[in-house]
């Protein structure tokens, strides 16, 4: 098992130490707001170095302390059993791997990888675009660390072009344009694969549980197939771009929909609907995980069964892929019994404490 032990110090409300995490299986049951959720931060923190739930180191610390700690331990099925470590204090991060500093927490990228179900994922059906962007590039990100650099050379790019264009600074443009285009085009490409792949996986499992065909994933991106000479678009693109004092076209401004019948689908849909195309997102990018790295996901699921009806909960759980851990957070009504089995490890959570 990848997780097999944590150990907490001023992480969130949690009061407990160390918290037994080698079952395949875990449940955590207990009201809202007495720290199910703290607990699978902390183990997504170990995976990635930062929160699904905020941006803000500080707001991790435990009211009225101005530091925290958290140590994992795990079993990577490539590099044995591993420690993570994860030091902020005096408002710095540090974050260790056997004992030796992370220079840059792409190098935690496949190490423990999570798959997290949260609330919040509904924002990728009803949000931005830039959500659906994000997600995306996400997927990529879980096992290729080149798209991380891919994505990071785009956007300082982007940023730099920009920052001449609102000073007016126009001499560096066509080196800019260069950039631009070269590292736009790898996103967009591996952008386009990803969706590709993920049509062939999303569609099948909407129509399974919401009987409704037809839905698919659409990339919409913002340099056309057709326009292969991409320097000479940004440059036809040039006036515009200095009026508005941004870049107008490029992978930043890729669109992603969900379509029925040549219609977007979202505009229509219901609230369920939405809910369930943002889960089978994170089912389709946990099955999407394991077909390109041959690795099974930790899969996090927080309180997102909620808003389904029975029928739909027992199919979403029937088609959720191989997993090498489950780790699921439910109020102390739900019918959690129906999904668990014989090793699942249940413990309940009170006030930051945990029992069994």
């Amino acid at each position: 098992m990848p997780f097999l032990y944590q150990t907490f110090y001023n992480f969130r409300n949690i009061k407990n130490d160390t918290i037994d995490l080698s079952s395949r299986e875990v449940y955590f049951v207990g009201e809202n707001g007495q720290g199910k959720s703290n607990i699978l931060e902390s183990l997504y923190y170990a995976a990635y170095g930062n929160s699904f739930r905020t941006y803000t180191d500080s707001q991790i610390v435990k009211n009225g302390e101005k530091d925290f700690s958290l140590i994992s331990l795990y079993n990577n099925e490539k590099e044995g059993t591993q420690k993570i470590s994860v030091v902020f204090e005096n408002n710095k991060k540090r974050i260790e791997k056997n004992s030796k500093k992370i220079q840059d927490r792409k190098e935690l990228v496949n190490t423990i990888p999570c798959i997290i179900f949260c609330h919040d994922d509904l924002r990728f059906a009803i949000g931005e675009p830039e959500c659906r962007r994000f997600f995306i590039d996400q997927s990529l990100t879980l096992y290729d660390s080149f798209y991380i650099d891919d994505m990071r050379n785009y956007k300082k790019i982007l940023k730099s072009r920009n920052t001449i264009l609102k000073n007016h600074e126009y001499e560096m443009l066509d080196i800019y344009d260069s950039q631009l285009a070269q590292y736009g085009k790898i996103v967009q490409e591996k952008r386009k694969k990803a969706v590709f792949q993920f049509n062939e996986i999303f569609g099948r499992l909407y129509e399974e549980i919401s009987h409704i065909s037809g839905v698919s994933i659409v990339y919409n991106p913002s340099w056309k197939e057709e326009e292969t000479n991409i320097i000479e678009l940004l440059r036809s693109k040039r006036e515009n771009d200095k009026y508005l004092e941004t870049t107008m076209t490029g992978p930043h401004r890729d669109k992603i929909n969900f379509v029925k019948d040549g219609k977007l689908f979202v505009p229509t849909a219901s609230t369920g609907q939405c809910r369930l195309i943002s889960l089978l997102l994170r089912v389709a990018q946990s099955i999407y995980y394991s077909r390109t790295t041959g690795l099974k996901p930790v899969l996090l699921m927080d309180d997102v069964m909620l808003e389904l009806d029975p029928d739909k909960r027992a199919k979403l759980t029937a088609v959720l892929p191989e997993y090498d851990q489950l780790f699921c957070t439910f109020l102390p009504g739900e019918p959690y019994e129906r999904y668990m089995h014989d090793t699942t490890k249940i413990y309940n959570i009170k006030d930051g404490a945990w029992y069994e």
